[in-house]
């Protein structure tokens, strides 16, 4: 058993435990569990901040079913390492943040939060494509209820919108791995990559492209890429609070990681002939979310639209297919993990006093709250890519990559930058400048020391990003030149094999 097995499976546990505490010990259980898997993750950074080793580190590969072969294979690396921490970072935050918000059935909420790391985490760990499987619908289950049973008005609606589109785009990336597993005899994504690169498994392109789109529209549904993000808006204004900062920071990053771990590298041709319409989804989505969020009257709607604009760098960035916009995607992902999920937290903050979302029911919040205005105003700064702030590095890079295989392309998309910061400071001016209503005077208060705790940490790393990126950039780099590397050489190998190979089906 390795450390990562321990942070993978002490989720797991404290599920089950919080399933049998008292409801009273419920918030201080769920807090102790989350800050100690938090604390036991922190030991995954060592490799890479002294070593930077070249492929999986903490790897566990035993037998789980043997028929079909079916393996317990788990590892990190660096692409998936900040993710796992930013996971286990987020989740003791997202149980802070609802400390005071939620008391309707609270025991079970806190076990569901809880549940929803383990299958986050365990999505970002599995090497073996129907163990990703297994955590990519465990990650769906506990996200249902937190929006269901503790959502708002609309929550049934949109808890069944989220679930259906989520789940149409998995049984088409099921099909998609039992096609696999059928060519190549296993479920391992180590092997059948091995398989493919040395050509013992071909692909025709016919079957590749199709692979190729049952994998991408799951991925692209999870991220959400236009026109496939209509659930996305809905699921965030009837989520609580910490299910829509999980939800924005850390589970549509479930998608841009899918395309960046399985798309490119298991099949680097289709996703080549691929990039032209992909990019222009990603720049339809940059500008359309953008533009859609300067004119929505409710403010988790307009941050919800904005992350669809956001995400939609990532995946520009990724289907550039260079070293600088693979990097600027990994980075702006976990930038948006941060910044995107502080704004939920701050807006959650301003419904519990004023409980309206609305823009309207606003206005001179900064007299009343002046902390609140502040920490408000750098993580809107931080959203709309201010330098020295973490979104900046993420941008830039994700544009220099882009520009270097489609100018044009960067043109397009430069306009997101300047659109979000139009409707993120109008946003800010319309709901905290001005002068204070009695009603708002009368019910905004300035942040307390729970809010300042759950809201701190978050703001450390906005700045941290923005300037030490070297903290956590080279392990991203590596990773991502191993993922271009192996994208390039099974392009050639491909290509030099004149006709598919056979490959014995599994027993």
């Amino acid at each position: 058993m390795t450390l990562l097995d321990v942070v993978l499976f002490l989720p797991l546990a404290g599920f089950l435990l919080l399933l049998f505490v008292p409801k009273t010990a419920s918030r201080a259980g769920a807090l102790i569990v989350s800050l100690l898997i938090f604390a036991v993750s922190l030991g995954l950074v060592g490799p890479y901040w002294f070593a930077n080793p070249q492929g999986y580190a903490f790897s566990t590969n035993i037998s789980w079913i043997e028929s079909p072969a079916i393996r317990y294979h788990v590892g990190i690396d660096g692409l998936s390492l900040w993710l796992v921490l930013l996971t286990t970072l987020l989740t003791p935050i997202a149980v802070l943040v609802s400390w005071k918000y939620i008391d309707h059935r609270a025991k079970e909420f806190y076990a569901f939060l809880i549940l929803l790391e383990f299958g986050l985490i365990g999505v970002f760990v599995s090497i073996d494509l129907f163990l990703f499987y297994v955590f990519w619908e465990i990650s769906l289950v506990p996200m249902y209820f937190l929006i269901g049973i503790w959502g708002h008005e609309r929550r049934i609606y949109a808890a069944v919108k989220f679930f259906l589109y989520t789940m149409a785009g998995s049984m088409l990336m099921l099909a998609g791995i039992i096609y696999l597993y059928n060519r190549a005899g296993s479920f391992d994504y180590v092997d059948i990559l091995s398989q493919i690169q040395s050509g013992r498994l071909v692909l025709d392109a016919r079957a590749e492209l199709l692979l190729f789109l049952a994998f991408f529209a799951s991925f692209a549904i999870k991220v959400p890429l236009f026109p496939l993000h209509t659930w996305l808006p809905d699921a965030h204004v009837e989520a609580p609070t910490a299910g829509s900062v999980m939800l924005a920071s850390v589970m549509l990053k479930m998608g841009t990681y899918g395309l960046l771990r399985y798309c490119l590298p298991l099949f680097p041709n289709a996703a080549h002939q691929s990039a032209p319409w992909v990019a222009a989804l990603a720049i339809t989505g940059i500008i359309y979310g953008a533009l859609v969020a300067m004119v929505q009257p409710n403010m988790k709607k307009l941050v919800a639209y904005s992350s669809v604009s956001h995400l939609g760098f990532v995946v520009l960035g990724i289907f550039s297919f260079t070293q600088q916009g693979l990097d600027g995607a990994v980075y702006q992902m976990l930038n948006h993990g941060v910044s995107t999920g502080a704004l939920f937290m701050l807006v959650g903050y301003m419904y519990e006093r004023r409980h309206s979302l609305e823009i309207a029911a606003y206005g001179g919040v900064a007299t009343p709250a002046p902390q609140l205005a502040t920490v408000f105003l750098i993580t809107t700064l931080a959203s709309v890519g201010l330098p020295m702030l973490n979104n900046f590095v993420g941008e830039y890079l994700v544009l220099q990559g882009t520009a270097a295989t489609n100018f044009t392309w960067t043109a397009f998309a430069a306009l997101g930058v300047i659109l979000s910061a139009c409707y993120m400071l109008w946003l800010y001016q319309r709901a905290f400048f001005g002068k204070a209503s009695e009603s708002v005077t009368h019910h905004m208060y300035d942040l307390t020391p729970r809010e300042w705790a759950a809201i701190v940490p978050l703001l450390a790393l906005m700045v941290w990003m923005g300037t030490f990126t070297q903290t956590f950039i080279p392990a991203i780099s590596t990773q991502n030149a191993r993922i271009l590397q192996v994208s390039r050489e099974s392009r050639i190998e491909r290509a030099s094999i004149p006709a598919p190979v056979e490959v014995s089906r599994a027993r």
